[in-house]
């Protein structure tokens, strides 16, 4: 869909290097080693194209203000930062294809690496002055802590298992979407329904996106996802594909338990994972969550970057990294 591409090239251009220029050369090599413009990007994409359709919605101009711009920046910089964080806590070797940032510089300057992107990011947010948009914004780092500890449980009941996946689904990924979403349509418009709809769109495709994430763990190749596959039952994790198959397969429910650290479980549950139908039940719960951004999108007025947006839902369901 070349629009998409076109209309946030500008935009991304040298995208957050401005806001990470440090003395220091080492502590510039760490910050700078994951914006090397090989990311997706997608966060982003979005938020530049949330901006340009509150805009037109508004009866303003489709051309970014400054100060939504800074927040599309500081989606990117939340994102990795986090990246950075989870790559130390889970020991990952591989991130975009390449070694991850604790692999070359060692655990502690990761960290120290990513605890200064996200200041970067703070300092761009406090720039904008607008005290509302620095509260939306701040959520989504109370959801990344509080979903990254979520992941480090397990429930015992099946129903509330599901829910609490989808809920840590949420925070981990979805409300940094969301949220930035909702911060670009506080600044052209003081319509709550706006902002609920900017809000909406980008929770539900979030999530979406993450359900797709979670189904290549299973179906794509490594060299795709630039990360091994498999990678997140050998973390414990039991995501949507998982879940789903235990009900096919109730043997699993004793594994997901114990976080597949038994001799063989991962193996097992990957295999259970394929017999089942796990992978098309969580694909068809990414295809409903893009049908519910299309309806909350679909509610502004219409504008190519409205358009572009509901044409990104079909880019999330398709993609294969």
């Amino acid at each position: 869909m070349p629009f998409i591409k076109q209309t946030t090239a500008t935009d991304l251009l040298n995208f957050p290097f401005q806001q990470l220029l440090v003395s220091k050369a080492e502590l510039n090599a760490l910050c700078d080693y994951y914006f090397d413009g090989k990311g997706k990007a997608f966060r982003p994409m979005i938020v530049i194209l949330m901006a340009r359709a509150c805009n037109v919605h508004s009866n303003k101009e489709g051309a970014l203000l400054p100060a939504q711009r800074s927040i599309a920046m500081i989606s990117e910089m939340i994102h990795t930062a986090s990246l950075v964080h989870d790559d130390v806590i889970d020991d990952s070797d591989t991130r975009r294809g390449k070694n991850t940032i604790n692999k070359v510089w060692g655990e502690r300057k990761a960290i120290l690496a990513g605890d200064f992107i996200l200041s970067a990011a703070s300092m761009a947010l406090a720039r904008i002055g607008n005290t509302t948009v620095v509260s939306v914004l701040s959520q989504v780092i109370e959801d990344l802590v509080r979903g990254e500890f979520m992941q480090l449980g397990a429930k015992e009941n099946e129903n509330e298992r599901f829910k609490h996946y989808l809920e840590k689904t949420f925070k981990k990924t979805a409300s940094l979407i969301a949220n930035s979403c909702k911060a670009v349509s506080i600044l052209v418009n003081s319509d709550p329904e706006v902002h609920e709809i900017a809000y909406q769109y980008g929770r539900n495709v979030g999530i979406a996106f993450q359900l797709v994430d979670d189904i290549l763990d299973f179906t794509s190749s490594a060299n795709l996802l630039g990360k091994p596959s498999a990678a997140d039952l050998k973390l414990g994790l039991a995501t949507g594909p998982v879940l789903f198959a235990c009900q096919q397969f109730p043997e699993l429910h004793a594994m997901i338990m114990r976080r597949f650290s038994s001799d063989g479980d991962v193996d097992r549950a990957w295999q259970y994972v394929l017999k089942s139908d796990g992978v098309e039940q969580t694909n068809y719960l990414a295809q409903h969550y893009c049908q519910e951004a299309i309806g909350q999108i679909s509610q502004l007025q219409q504008s190519t970057e409205r358009d572009a947006l509901i044409q990104l839902t079909e880019l999330v369901l398709r993609r294969d990294k």
